[in-house]
């Protein structure tokens, strides 16, 4: 950890540090982690700094954050949102790309698209990628989801993830995220000059099995790092700089340092941010 006028070789645990300040820094590898209010923090970035955003923010769907009210009035929580789109147009690069995952209710149907509307101002829409958690394929089911009780919905078994830019004309590495023919004949014979193609805009991504809310690293709506990982490769750039400002308890990150990308995270909860913190120094891969 570095910060002003405190040495980084005391003897403070994770969490004295996290208490010490605010906003507090932390520095892990590549990866900065700042616990503080993205509102705030977002506006002390550089304009055009940022090569790639992955996010989620808070769904308003009632999920009991430590630090954060998940049931604000519609019109509230959408017009905080479209500021932070502000503040993201403004710190991406042009030809950057921004990530957007949003997740919902069977019983409010419209809140991932109210969400993306949020953002309509300041970004065009150029990719609509469906985050599959779980699959059913002919009697087998794959992958994990939460099973409701219910005679009028199905099991929500996706999530979007919104793909922003600010033209809509921003070229991404396909391949990168690309898979194998399955006919290997169509390599030479359509003369393709790659041994795997694009994958689609359906991403099959599951979770971890766990088995404690230790293991989801104490935080209630977590992604996988693999769904980070994937949207920095997607996006091409090497050595990208990355933000997330709804950090959570750090995937984001995470998949910067293990693609070697320099990493921005903001996180207004010190027990998300400490666990973002553990995390890295663990050198989760």
């Amino acid at each position: 950890m570095t910060r002003p006028g405190r040495s980084t070789g005391g003897e403070a645990s994770l969490a004295e540090e996290v208490a010490a300040a605010q906003p507090c820094e932390w520095r892990v590898g590549k990866q900065r982690i700042v616990h503080g209010d993205s509102v705030d923090l977002l506006a002390r970035l550089p304009a055009a700094s940022i090569d790639v955003i992955v996010t989620s923010p808070p769904y308003n769907i009632g999920v009991a954050y430590n630090s954060y009210d998940d049931q604000r009035p519609r019109a509230d929580y959408l017009a905080w949102l479209a500021r932070i789109a502000g503040e993201l147009a403004r710190v991406l690069a042009p030809s950057g790309s921004f990530f957007l995952n949003v997740g919902g209710t069977n019983s409010d149907p419209w809140i991932a698209m109210d969400v993306a509307g949020a953002f309509r101002d300041s970004f065009v829409l150029q990719n609509h990628i469906v985050w599959v958690k779980s699959v059913s394929i002919g009697e087998d089911t794959v992958g994990h989801f939460k099973p409701i009780t219910s005679r009028r919905y199905l099991n929500n078994n996706h999530e979007a993830v919104f793909h922003f830019t600010k033209t809509g004309a921003v070229e991404v590495d396909r391949l990168a995220v690309g898979v194998p023919y399955k006919d290997k004949t169509n390599i030479s014979r359509w003369k393709h000059g790659s041994p795997v193609r694009c994958a689609g805009n359906s991403w099959f991504i599951p979770y971890r099995t766990v088995k404690s809310r230790a293991q989801k690293f104490d935080h209630p709506a977590g992604f996988p790092v693999e769904l980070p990982e994937r949207c920095i490769k997607l996006h091409g750039v090497a050595n990208a700089t990355v933000l997330d400002p709804f950090l959570g308890a750090g995937s984001t990150l995470v998949a910067a340092e293990k693609l070697g990308c320099t990493g921005t995270g903001f996180e207004i909860d010190p027990a998300y941010a400490k666990a973002a913190v553990a995390r890295l120094r663990a050198g989760e891969r």
